[in-house]
């Protein structure tokens, strides 16, 4: 298990520089497309398409990475005054949940993926790019998501996370009588 945990972490952070890559390669590409438009009076092609897709496939493919740092959005109201077992529960029960949500989403993004891919979709610009690359970020990135669950699903049940990141002994709960 331990061998698993930490090959969808490598995988993990490999998405957050896929991430960084794909959002330093839109600002490249918007500075590109300022000097096309302002400077040299041009018209742009492909670059809002490509800012759209990079940002959106960054946000996609970055997911996993920021389930392991915890870098999401967290109220930790609720956990704070939860006594160790109200926590592990309330980890569980959040992360099971968190699986539940991508595993659906990252099958329905590969059902969008196949269906564009089959149908030859693509966009109504000029560029005319195919669908089926930028679609692909969907099922891939949300499915990483969903092994990163698994990972700190197990991650929980062998002891190598607190729940919600609280020392034992520090939190209000202990105070209630919960053994840490």
């Amino acid at each position: 298990m331990n061998a698993f945990v930490n090959a969808i972490r490598a995988v993990s952070r490999a998405c957050g520089v896929a991430a960084a890559l794909l959002v330093g390669s839109a600002i490249v590409v918007v500075c590109q497309m300022v000097v096309m438009r302002y400077v040299l009076k041009a018209s742009t092609v492909w670059q809002t398409d490509y800012v759209i897709f990079a940002l959106v496939g960054a946000t996609l493919i970055g997911s996993p990475y920021v389930l392991m740092l915890k870098g999401h959005v967290n109220v930790d109201l609720l956990p704070m005054y939860l006594g160790r077992r109200g926590r592990m529960a309330l980890a569980y029960l959040s992360a099971l949940a968190g699986l539940a949500f991508s595993g659906l989403l990252a099958w329905s993004g590969f059902e969008l993926f196949d269906e564009a891919l089959r149908g030859g979709w693509r966009t109504d610009t000029v560029w005319a790019l195919p669908l089926w690359i930028p679609y692909l970020a969907l099922p891939v990135g949300v499915g990483l998501l969903a092994l990163q669950y698994v990972a700190d699903l197990l991650s929980l049940a062998m002891g190598r996370q607190m729940p919600f990141e609280a020392e034992p002994g520090s939190e209000p709960g202990a105070a209630w009588g919960d053994e840490p």
